[in-house]
């Protein structure tokens, strides 16, 4: 069969249903919006005859309310334009009724909601079934990997989850199979583990020293542990960080393929890679077997919109398909599919311009931020150095190196030192703009409540930094507003000092020596784990205690300690708490992050193991 690129089968059979008038004798229950729809005909009524008519009676000469004015589903333009029309004492009149008349209805929801749910159907004629797609669905999933570039692709109605959880629960095909897993990855992974009754051996991952955020595994650390544990089922990185940051990926798949293994990527944050020449190269291209990406995230997906990629021999793909099965509903979301399949059909019609506009709001911004000295963007060092010499005149760029921190210029150094194809730090993602406090005034923390202050609501933030998430639907508009608000806080921080100093710990920066992100996971001097057995057998609650949390170290943990964002796990159920640990927690805890997993939320206290020595 020949793919036409131009075409979204599955959005397109869903039009075609919700043009046939057919009468729906079929789950879901809403039968097509209609159990709405009755009673928005008649509040429209209601309100055509009652309302509109005495807006209008009176004003001659003026623009009748449009309908959209006097709708139920709108009433807050109903309120701004009889505001507009009548005395102050009429409109609180007005108002009381309203909000009695509203009080005693029923929510309805917006017309827009009801036409989605005109096309939020379920497996019948036409509509195909996800798990054993012989129609509309295999079309749309044959187009998805002919524009990704991968021999099979699948749809996930559950996130990125689902296809992490689908691939470990596949190579993992018997209990105690021992997987290769950096340390610092999604708690899906965990949860995957935890399914299958694997073994994890937990690689610790490479620390860029400008920033001090892992990034993934070495090389180095990657053929050590494949050559400890040949008989692994297979390698699980990340890749991207949540900061955008990466590396090439293909010496580790060649590492992998020469001993027989497949490389497994969580590329949930890299679904536009691979898509434009200003975009780091997608993990399919670098060689890996399986590839999750949340589409949604960085594409034009509805949330929970995912897909999963796959090429080679590796991965067994009958096993796959079941394992899917296993881990999605049997009743996925045709919404949700059909936004994949447009999100799809947008990269494989326009291409590179897909990006154009949201990397003009990028470039935009970088542009502005170069005006703002107080405000740094983290990028790798040679892409610093790249742009310094396009961009800045010689002579200011003494200027900006000397507002450069001091261990800043330390951590390039040594970077450098490193060489450029071992510094594991080598490509950042130009639509994850990650800035911080030069001045060390504002944490992470800080600087993200200015800015949602000011309208601007980040992606995530930890002590140092935060996360501007741009996207193929940014503007420049949008690149313009954020500036401004950090022009703002700029020179409001340089007017109120004294004020900024006085407010919590949680809005400056801590020293140097004491920054840790939420995303770093790992412990010193160590290159990999010996293999943890990881299952589904509780931790039941007579064998715990909840004691408070400075007296936690040496304990075994009795939960999952989760920051969050991004949701990489700090401790295990069952992994003994090092004072590090501990300490990296607390101060997490006393930074304002938000934690998963644990009883108490506070982290005042934790469950652990009440035998110590156990």
């Amino acid at each position: 069969m020949e793919l036409e690129s131009h075409r979204a089968p599955l959005y397109e059979a869903l039009l075609a249903y919700r043009n046939s008038g057919q009468r729906s004798f079929h789950v879901p229950g809403h039968k097509n919006g209609q159990v709405y729809r009755a009673v928005l005909q008649k509040e429209e009524h209601v309100h055509s005859d009652d309302q509109a008519a005495k807006y209008n009676e009176s004003h001659l000469g003026r623009e009748p309310l449009e309908q959209s004015q006097v709708d139920i589903v709108e009433g807050e333009h109903v309120v701004a334009a009889y505001k507009r029309q009548k005395s102050p004492q009429d409109t609180t009149l007005w108002e009381e009724k309203h909000q009695e008349r509203q009080s005693q209805s029923n929510v309805v929801p917006t017309r827009a909601f009801l036409e989605m749910m005109r096309m939020d159907v379920t497996e019948i004629s036409g509509t195909d079934d996800l798990h054993h797609p012989e129609g509309v669905i295999l079309e749309a999933q044959q187009l998805a990997a002919d524009c990704y570039g991968a021999e099979e692709s699948f749809f996930l109605v559950g996130g990125s989850t689902a296809g992490n959880l689908s691939l470990l629960l596949t190579v993992c095909d018997e209990p105690g199979s021992i997987v290769l897993v950096q340390r610092n990855v999604h708690k899906s992974v965990i949860h995957g583990l935890m399914l299958a009754g694997a073994k994890s051996v937990f690689l610790e991952p490479w620390v860029d020293p400008t920033s001090g955020l892992a990034v993934m595994p070495s090389v180095k650390t990657v053929q050590a542990a494949v050559q400890a544990y040949p008989d692994a089922k297979g390698l699980f990185v990340t890749l991207p960080n949540y900061y955008g940051m990466g590396a090439d990926l293909s010496p580790i798949a060649r590492i992998c393929h020469e001993a027989s293994m497949p490389l497994l990527v969580d590329e949930a944050h890299g679904a536009h890679y691979g898509q434009h020449p200003e975009l780091p190269a997608s993990a399919l291209s670098c060689g890996a077997d399986g590839v999750v990406q949340s589409t949604h995230k960085m594409l034009s997906a509805f949330t929970m919109g995912a897909m999963l990629h796959v090429q080679g021999t590796r991965i067994n793909r009958s096993l796959l398909r079941q394992r899917l099965a296993m881990v999605q509903s049997s009743s996925p979301s045709y919404p949700v599919m059909a936004s994949l399949d447009l999100a799809r059909r947008l990269l494989h019609v326009q291409g590179a311009q897909t990006f154009t506009a949201g990397l003009a709001a990028v470039h935009t911004f970088k542009r502005g931020l170069a005006e703002l000295p107080r405000f740094q963007l983290l990028q790798p060092v040679a892409l610093q150095q790249q742009e310094l010499s396009a961009e800045v005149e010689p002579a200011d760029q003494t200027a900006h190196a000397s507002a450069a921190q001091p261990e800043q210029m330390h951590g390039q150094a040594a970077a450098a030192e490193l060489g450029h194809a071992a510094a594991g730090y080598t490509a950042q993602d130009p639509f994850k703009a990650v800035i911080y406090d030069g001045l060390g005034i504002l944490s992470g923390y800080g600087l993200q409540q200015q800015l949602e202050a000011r309208s601007c609501i980040p992606e995530m933030s930890d002590e140092r930094y935060v996360v501007l998430l741009f996207s193929l639907g940014s503007t420049e508009e949008d690149a313009q507003h954020v500036l401004r608000a950090l022009q703002d806080i700029s020179l409001a921080s340089t007017t109120e000092n004294a004020s900024l100093s006085s407010e919590g710990s949680g809005e400056h920066m801590k020293e140097e020596k004491h920054y840790i992100s939420t995303w770093n996971n790992f412990q010193e001097k160590v290159s990999y784990s010996e293999p943890i057995l990881f299952s589904l057998q509780p931790i039941r609650e007579e064998h715990t205690i909840e004691i408070p949390i400075n007296e936690c170290a040496g304990r075994r943990s009795a939960e999952m300690v989760i920051p969050y964002p991004p949701g990489i796990p700090l401790v295990y159920p069952g992994e003994r708490i090092s004072p590090t640990v501990l300490a990296r927690i607390q101060l997490l805890r006393d930074e304002g992050a938000k934690f998963h997993g644990v009883a108490d939320a506070s982290l005042q206290t934790m469950k652990v193991m009440k035998d110590k020595q156990k």
